[in-house]
C-alpha cells in the first residue's frame, strides 16, 4: 500500500500551533518578498551547481515552489551542514530543504513542518572493490557526511523517531569512520581507488546513483540498510512561519507537485513510501 508519510514527522516532533500573530521570519519573508534557503552545492541530484553555475535539484526546485507560494524570491546561501543543523541560525537564512531527518534531537534546536519524501540509505565501494555483500564492510573505513543520519548509523548511535519509520538494524561496525563536509567529498576520495583513502562510502541512495551515473567509478553493495523520511525544517521562534511552510508543502504533496518534482529528479516518486 503506498501511503505519504508527510504529516507524521510534524505531529511527533510537536509542531506547536500557529498563534494569531506573525513571528519575525514570516514578517521578514513578506516584507522583503525574498526566502533564504541554505543548501549544498555539491549534492547531486538534490542541490548542485550546474554548467552555469546556478544551482539546481530536487531540494532547489522544491524550495522555490515554496518561495512561489509565499510570494517571494529565492535566495541560496551554502554554510557547512553542521552549522544548519546546530540551529540558531539568526537572520542568515529562513529555511532548510536540504534532506534533513527529522530526529528528536535536532528538533531541540530546530522545528520540522513537513517530511517531503523518504530516501533509502546505502553504501558504495570503489568499482575495483573485492566488496560484495554488506557483510563484507566490517572493519572497513567508510566515508560519511558529517553530523548526517549515516556517520550516527556507523556510528550505532542514530535515532530516527518520526512516524512511519520502518525498523532497521545495525548491519556494519567500521573500523573507521571517515567525516567529510558533504557526502561528495568522500565519493572524491574514494574514486582515487579501492583502499587508498577509503574503503566504501554510505549515503542517499539517490545520490550514488547519481554520482555512478556521472561516470564515478563506484558500486552499490547490497540492500538501502535504512529508510529516511527527509524533512523541510525552520529555526526556533516562528510558529506561525513553521505552520505556513507545513501548509504549503501539505499542498503540494496534495496537489501533486511533489511527486512531479521527484519523478523529474530521481525517475521514481520518492514522495510515497511502500509499507
Amino acid at each position: 500500500m503506498l501511503k505519504t508519510v508527510m504529516a507524521g514527522a510534524a505531529l511527533v516532533l510537536g509542531l506547536a500551533a500557529a498563534p494569531a500573530q506573525a513571528g519575525p521570519v514570516l514578517d521578514r519573508v513578506q516584507a522583503t518578498k525574498t526566502l533564504t534557503l541554505s543548501s549544498d552545492p555539491a549534492y547531486p541530484p538534490q542541490s548542485f551547481l550546474d554548467e552555469n553555475n546556478q544551482m539546481v535539484g530536487f531540494d532547489i526546485d522544491v524550495g522555490r515552489e515554496i518561495a512561489r507560494r509565499l510570494d517571494a524570491e529565492l535566495e541560496i546561501v551554502t554554510p557547512a551542514w553542521e552549522i544548519i543543523t546546530a540551529g540558531n541560525w539568526g537572520e542568515r537564512w529562513d529555511i532548510s530543504v536540504g534532506s534533513m531527518t527529522p530526529t528528536t534531537e535536532r528538533a531541540r534546536v530546530l522545528e520540522f513542518p513537513a517530511v517531503y519524501y523518504y530516501v533509502p540509505a546505502s553504501f558504495a565501494v570503489h568499482a575495483a572493490s573485492d566488496v560484495q555483500t554488506i557483510e563484507d564492510l566490517q572493519g572497513k573505513r567508510i566515508g560519511v557526511c558529517g553530523g548526517c543520519t549515516y556517520e550516527a548509523y556507523l556510528n550505532g548511535d542514530l535515532v530516527m523517531d518520526a512516524q512511519g519509520v520502518p525498523p532497521f538494524e545495525y548491519l556494519v561496525e567500521p573500523g573507521e569512520v571517515r567525516i567529510y563536509d558533504t557526502d561528495t567529498n568522500a565519493f572524491d576520495d574514494l574514486r582515487l581507488g579501492d583502499g587508498v583513502r577509503l574503503d566504501a562510502v554510505m549515503s542517499a541512495l539517490p545520490t550514488l546513483q547519481e554520482a555512478i551515473r556521472s561516470g564515478m567509478p563506484l558500486r552499490l553493495v547490497g540492500d538501502p540498510v535504512f529508510y529516511e523520511p527527509l524533512a523541510v525544517a525552520v529555526d526556533k521562534g516562528d510558529p506561525e512561519f513553521a505552520a505556513k511552510i507545513a501548509e504549503i508543502v501539505q499542498a503540494m504533496h496534495e496537489d501533486g507537485t511533489l511527486s512531479t518534482l521527484s519523478e523529474r529528479w530521481y525517475g521514481v516518486d520518492l514522495t510515497r513510501v511502500r509499507q
